[in-house]
């Protein structure tokens, strides 16, 4: 009797799916070469869609797939899943819902395409009979939309935090390890390809909280555009803000984080200080990381590389595979969950450090005290370090536990002063 194969190919597991790929750039490019180096698997590639697609052709990709610019005429093809990875609103939205709407089903890694109209294309799916899987959308090939559509499906989840942008994240290490400017550690990141010309969309934190809206809505089941979610950018943070977070046995990273309380869900994405030894702590370089908490199975963490040709790739593969064993099966998708559509609201109670930049002279701290007393505002601690420029002088106060919206007023009124040479960095403590 033959012996059974101990590590069989996943590949080969279930019934041959025709494949449409639209979007030849990193991650397509490495997703048609898995597609392409195992032959007769359950995946055959059938289509490549590209603009320029002369100019896209490659030796290995085997010579019976189709090369088109024409979107169309993979809508009309006989493929049985479309992968969207183009990315964009338009016309990436118009070709997914044309997939859908003609019962292909699609894999997309498309943040910005779910973050904003997720719950219609998953309705959509479903009345068509068919499936959109968005696996690659969120942390690249870190498996957490998987893990939190079905492996924690179970539980309860209440709070999500995470590490969502490789960017940020590289950034904000560098100026932590070699206390450089935030500057320098920017052209950097850009001269190394972890950062376009134009990065507002990571430092500003938009690509982090259309990543937080996903996740709530495959987490938390929440309904959520990432325009209400507020972003805060990491661009003032610089090399003397991880001189004091160390004293505080504190770094700093873009944290993006949603905690839902019965009908309001919290929810921001900005730097923030963390402890030192915690789990984002220790993050480094571009990896990301994501926990999840729930009411009955407590803490999960996910870490891995965020983003790259080879991992994003890996993630929509997974999709493919396990759309092609519900295909195979005959298994029908599963309806959306009832979604909610929570009040968001960014007015966390948190402990705060002030990071404030002044022309030093008698009574500054005291004037500040006075401020902040005023707005029912209590000091945990002040720090200054010396060595600095007095005409520039850098020095933090810590704030007790307070809400958001308490402490804004206040820092409006300090932003008067004459004092002050730049408006106060105001981050939350997470601990």
């Amino acid at each position: 009797m033959p012996k059974a194969d101990s590590n069989p190919d996943p590949l080969r597991a279930a019934k041959s799916c025709r494949v449409a790929l639209v979007g030849f750039g990193i991650v397509g490019r490495s997703v048609a070469k898995i597609l392409s180096e195992t032959s007769g698997h359950a995946l055959r590639l059938t289509h490549i869609c590209n603009r320029n697609v002369e100019r896209k052709k490659q030796p290995w990709v085997p010579s019976d797939v189709i090369w088109t610019e024409d979107f169309q005429s993979v809508l009309s093809s006989d493929a049985d899943i479309v992968i969207e990875l183009i990315g964009g609103l338009a016309p990436a939205e118009q070709i997914v819902r044309g997939a859908l709407q003609a019962g292909k089903s699609v894999v997309t890694a498309n943040k910005q395409l779910i973050a904003r109209h997720g719950p219609d294309l998953l309705q959509l799916a479903s009345s068509r009979g068919c499936q959109i899987e968005f696996g690659a959308s969120v942390a690249g090939g870190v498996p957490v939309l998987p893990a939190l559509r079905a492996g924690l499906r179970g539980d309860r989840l209440h709070g999500i935090a995470g590490i969502l942008n490789g960017t940020c994240n590289y950034i904000l290490s560098r100026i932590e390890n070699a206390r450089i400017p935030f500057g320098e550690a920017l052209e950097e990141a850009q001269a190394r390809g972890y950062a376009e010309a134009d990065a507002s969309e990571d430092l500003d934190g938009g690509d982090a909280r259309a990543k937080l809206a996903i996740l709530a809505l495959a987490g938390l089941q929440t309904r959520v555009t990432p325009e209400t979610i507020r972003a805060r950018t990491i661009r003032a943070v610089d090399a003397v803000d991880f001189e004091y977070a160390a004293e505080l046995n504190c770094t700093i990273r873009q944290i993006s984080r949603a905690d839902l309380q019965e009908t309001a869900l919290f929810a921001e994405v900005g730097p923030s200080l963390v402890p030192a030894n915690s789990p984002f702590g220790r993050v480094q370089g571009s990896q990301n990381l994501v926990l999840t908490s729930g009411k009955y199975g407590g803490d999960v963490a996910f870490l891995g590389a965020g983003a790259g040709g080879d991992p994003t790739a890996v993630a929509v593969v997974s999709d493919l595979l396990f759309v092609a064993q519900n295909l195979s099966t005959g298994s029908r998708p599963q309806l959306p969950q009832q979604l909610s559509t929570p009040r968001v609201s960014c007015d966390f109670e948190t402990p705060w450090y002030l990071r404030f930049l002044v022309r030093d002279r008698p009574g500054i701290v005291a004037r500040l005290a006075t401020i902040l007393a005023a707005y029912h505002l209590n000091i945990d601690s002040v720090l200054q370090k010396s060595g600095y420029d007095k005409t520039a002088l850098p020095f933090v106060i810590t704030l007790e536990p307070c809400r958001d919206s308490l402490l804004h007023p206040a820092l409006e009124e300090i932003s008067a002063l004459d004092f002050a040479i730049k408006p106060c960095l105001c981050l939350p403590i997470l601990r």
